[in-house]
């Protein structure tokens, strides 16, 4: 018998999660294409399962060094084996907090659950991507099936106009991106990262092309993070999509695009650190700014956790900018943070709704700890976290960054974070006393279900957990980051 169908097998093999996340949405959709509305739970449990199956997959075959796979255009390391085990539990929490809010709305259906899994097929392949093609191949599966998501309720008029300004805004950013890599590909005359990176390191007489192409690409970057001034599609789509989907779209693809900026600044344009380092100051100032300031006008929940969202992905840039080992991990550190506490933000919002009632005013949480005490303690723990109140994740996380910053001698950047953390503060701590404060306006009781609940209080009180003891997931990030560099 020949070896070689089995050495092309081989290839595949790193990337055996991608591929039974895959086959088993194909699966899905022909399933769910033949069962009757009673029995769309199928889809919801066989989702379950897919993410439960990959993340043995991802386990069994963790990789402890970098392994080139698909003729170099796929890697396997530490680095996406984390991201991709956040990125699984993070979709099935989403999957868990959304059930009862889709099914009091109709939405219950196996679009959501294919979309979901293919946006997450997208991330995974961005995680793993050490090519250009791979990247972008990955960016346009989650874009395209995060655009489709936000217009999913068809009869709201707000949801498509999300859904529009979404797309439009996303196909200039991705057209950029694009335009970028090709004036990088036109100095170096490679698309794979590494390849890249040492033609860049060996130097070149193309200096304004590459400055160009640098622009264009850290541009393209920013409006997938949601940074200032490409944050104009973050606060409408937020608060447009439907609350299941804003919960999606804040948490997950945060994770992913930290991966595609690290991948590309980090390894493919590292010996450039100089060219893109002062862009990404200026985008961090102005993100934790803006972010910061304009969350405080807002009365609407999703609309302040829009412009709470734009100023942690400053936080998080601060990490990138340091353009070190120790602020990559950094970085990965506080996206992964920042995950978990969008997932409680935006998951207790779908826990209090109810059907005809979003519950996503900042006066429906009044009078809350009357309500519900737990629900109210847990909230509380997620603002401390977002605003950085210790013993809560959230102060270890922008600590490890503003470290991060002080070692390449950034003082003045650190100190304008600092300042600018304790203007978000205000807004945080305002729903704190909304909930401890005021009398409620709905004295509705709370119907929660056993499995949502179960999972917010993992969250909240994984969110203290990890406050007192970071270091086992900080050291986590940095072994990643070091293995896979």
């Amino acid at each position: 018998m020949s070896t070689a169908p089995l050495m092309q097998l081989a290839e595949f093999a790193p990337a055996l999660p991608e591929i039974f996340v895959l086959v088993m949405v194909s699966l899905i959709l022909l399933i769910d294409a033949a069962v009757d509305d009673s029995k769309r739970y199928i889809a919801y449990v066989l989702s379950l399962v897919t993410l439960a199956g990959a993340a043995f997959l991802t386990v069994r075959d963790f990789s402890t060094m970098p392994v080139l796979a698909l003729g170099g255009l796929f890697v396997d390391d530490p680095l996406s084996d984390v991201l991709k085990l956040f990125l699984y539990l993070t979709v099935a929490t989403v999957l868990v907090y959304s059930r009862s809010y889709l099914r009091e709305r109709g939405l219950f259906k196996g679009e959501f659950f294919v979309l979901a899994l293919f946006a997450l097929l997208g991330m995974m392949v961005m995680v793993s991507a050490s090519h250009f093609l791979t990247l972008y191949l990955g960016l346009e599966l989650l874009s395209l099936s995060l655009y489709a998501m936000v217009a999913l309720q068809r009869e709201s008029s707000v949801a498509t106009e999300a859904a529009m300004k979404y797309f439009i805004l996303g196909a200039l950013a991705s057209g950029m991106l694009l335009y970028g890599m090709s004036m990088v590909y036109g100095v170096t005359g490679s698309l794979a990262l590494g390849d890249m990176a040492q033609a860049l390191s060996d130097g070149t007489d193309l200096r304004i092309p590459l400055v160009f192409g640098i622009v264009f690409i850290v541009a393209g970057l920013a409006f997938k993070l949601g940074a200032v001034p490409f944050h104009m599609w973050v606060p409408d789509v937020y608060h447009g999509a439907p609350t299941a989907m804003t919960l999606f779209i804040g948490s997950a693809p945060k994770i992913a695009a930290f991966a595609f900026v690290v991948r590309v600044l980090g390894q493919g344009l590292e010996s450039q650190v100089a060219e893109w380092r002062d862009m990404l100051v200026i985008l961090a100032v102005l993100s934790m700014a803006v972010g910061n300031i304009a969350a405080i006008a807002q009365t609407n929940l999703k609309r302040m956790l829009a412009y709470s969202t734009i100023s942690h992905m400053g936080f998080m840039l601060l990490g990138i900018l340091a353009g070190s080992q120790n602020g990559y991990g950094s970085a990965m550190f506080y996206v992964l943070v920042y995950a978990l506490m969008s997932l409680g933000s935006f998951g207790m919002i779908l826990l209090l709704s109810r059907a005809g009632f979003e519950s996503d005013k900042l006066d429906d949480f009044k009078g809350l700890n009357r309500r519900s005490p737990w629900l109210a303690f847990v909230m509380l723990l997620l603002m401390f976290s977002m605003a950085g109140i210790p013993p809560t994740v959230g102060f270890y996380a922008k600590l490890a960054v503003l470290q991060a910053v002080v070692e390449i001698g950034y003082v003045w950047l650190a100190v304008a974070a600092v300042l600018l953390s304790l203007i978000g503060a205000f807004y945080y701590l305002r729903i704190v006393k909304l909930m401890y404060f005021d009398a409620p306006h709905d004295t509705t009781p709370i119907v929660t279900h056993r499995d949502s609940l179960t999972v917010m209080s993992a969250n909240g009180l994984g969110i203290l957990a990890l406050g007192i003891l970071p270091q086992p997931l900080m050291a986590v990030c940095v072994h990643a980051i070091g293995a896979s560099f």
